[in-house]
């Protein structure tokens, strides 16, 4: 059975879709004696499709959607579905041959207006449900305050209050708010009724820096960081909240979750069209200069896309270090430990072109210009990646997650060792030598090793694709002999090892994962 008020809904989103086509009628001229008659029925078929799709993506039961996000989700999926429909039988079958400005105008226009009006029923609803929730809550606890009533008490009232339990203690609200498994996983790290655990959900780091300083030994955020508006000064300020060694938990929905997400809730073809402009306006626009601000003014930093990657190298660059971490649902929950103050990295490496930092010379840092092909603060995770998936054969990291789907097509083709021409031109590197390599990697060579390196310009063909070394081990001996004859006679050195390089690559098509 229907219920009464999605019919209403159901009415209501009509309404808004025949009134924004009469608008668009009436704008065109002699539109009442000529465009209406005409436009009559495409406009049923148009309906009917909008109805359909909207139907099928269970737009209109707004009581069941408890977020923002829940309510706008399937206003954007649906008509992203229904202009694609349009606009592919007006590009391939000819079907409409009418005005462009009535067609989109009219599916624009509607748009707008289900946005406008989605907003205004959330705030209206949640305004509603918070003014009962407080004034329930600060009654009942005004009374336990007064010694009127006990704590067992006053969980009675408000667990019988209409719209189900609040309950005041840390284990009850983390079930509520994020269910049994979190509450689970939680517990393995800390005590959530500990008088030092603080248990917040919000996107603002007011609401953290408004806690005393050193106080809390755990801070426990169950919203996630998708919908911080400024991530790094949010991790900061926990950061800044927290003693040596405190501990902070948090979760955030990964890129490849959403991915899984969408291509499971909307059926073939519909899931991939939906992905591509998913991925367009999410994973793209935030990192180009030109669409950047757009995206920003758009979403206001709202449910911004993150990887898993991007999101424990942020940890990272603010004194954090992973500890824990587990799927739960559709979310990655972690657990992070406070292991010194924050970097404070005011120009993080974010678009498509990256200086990495890497030893040069005389062990003075050089900056090399690479394609990214890592996601986002990859680079603060080098020693986290070290330590849980070791090193393959290549002496590249195993199975690295930081690695991202486009960037492994790139390294296959060289195209990310394109900008490296650059440091060519101005001197940092050289046509053969040794691998520029960063501060931890090189961390991990011998002395006796680090030494000879420091001595020549690192290469953007290195002696790994003249002798193909699997090992760590191999690698250094590799280098070692190559440092060892180049020192000897550098240009014949070099000479043989790019030949032997270039045999392998072209002939053999070695390749550097």
């Amino acid at each position: 059975m229907i219920r009464r008020r999605t019919l209403i809904y159901f009415l209501i989103d009509v309404l808004v879709v025949t009134i924004a086509f009469l608008i668009f009628i009436w704008i065109k001229p002699a539109s009442r004696r000529t465009y209406l008659p005409t436009y009559f029925p495409p406009f049923l078929f148009f309906l009917s499709l909008w109805i359909l799709v909207s139907i099928s993506i269970d737009k209109y039961r707004l009581h069941k959607k408890e977020t923002l996000r829940d309510i706008l989700f399937p206003i954007i999926a649906g008509d992203i579905i229904i202009f694609t429909a349009i606009f592919f039988l007006i590009l391939f079958f000819q079907y409409f041959a009418f005005s462009r400005l009535i067609v989109f105008g009219t599916l624009g226009l509607s748009f707008l207006a289900e946005v406008f009006l989605a907003y205004v029923y959330y705030y209206n609803r949640k305004l509603s449900r918070d003014a009962e929730h407080f004034d329930t809550f600060t009654q009942t606890w005004i009374k336990v305050k007064a010694g009127l009533v006990d704590q067992t008490e006053a969980e009675t009232i408000l667990a019988a209050r209409p719209g189900g339990p609040i309950m005041p203690l840390n284990r009850d609200l983390v079930i509520r708010e994020a269910g049994e498994d979190v509450f689970t996983f939680i517990e393995k790290s800390i005590s959530l009724e500990h008088h030092r655990t603080l248990v917040v959900s919000t996107t603002t780091s007011f609401n953290i820096l408004s806690q005393p300083e050193g106080h809390f030994e755990a801070i426990v955020n169950l919203h996630n960081v998708n919908d911080f508006k400024r991530i790094n000064k949010f991790f900061e300020t926990v950061n800044s909240r927290l003693p040596q060694y405190g501990l902070y938990i948090n979760c955030v929905l990964t890129n490849q979750i959403r991915k899984e997400k969408i291509m499971k809730k909307y059926p073939p073809v519909f899931n991939g069209i939906f992905y591509f402009f998913h991925f367009i306006f999410m994973r793209i626009f935030p990192k180009l200069p030109v669409t950047k601000r757009v995206y920003f003014w758009v979403t206001n930093g709202y449910n911004r896309a993150i990887s898993k990657a991007e999101t424990f190298g942020r940890l990272y660059s603010c004194g954090f270090e992973v500890i824990d971490h587990n799927q739960i649902g559709d979310r990655l929950y972690f657990v992070a430990r406070k292991v010194q103050e924050p970097s404070f990295d005011y120009n993080p490496t974010y678009g498509p072109f990256i200086r990495l930092k890497r030893v040069g010379k005389n062990g003075k840092i050089i900056y090399v210009y690479k394609m990214r092909t890592m996601h986002p603060y990859s680079e603060y995770l080098q020693d986290y990646v070290y330590k849980t998936n070791d090193l393959e054969a290549g002496g590249k990291f195993r199975n690295d997650f930081r690695v991202s789907t486009t960037g492994r097509i790139m390294r296959k083709l060289w195209l990310d060792e394109l900008p490296m021409l650059i440091n060519l031109l101005r001197g940092d590197l050289k046509l053969v030598g040794v691998r520029p390599l960063s501060r931890h990697y090189f961390e991990l060579y011998s002395d006796e090793l680090k030494e000879k390196r420091i001595k020549t310009r690192p290469g953007l063909v290195p002696p790994f694709y003249a002798d193909m070394p699997k090992t760590l081990e191999e690698i250094q001996a590799s280098e070692n002999k190559y440092l060892d004859a180049y020192l000897r006679r550098p240009f014949l050195t070099d000479w043989r090892y790019f030949w032997k390089a270039f045999f392998n690559i072209v002939v053999k098509k070695a390749r550097s994962n």
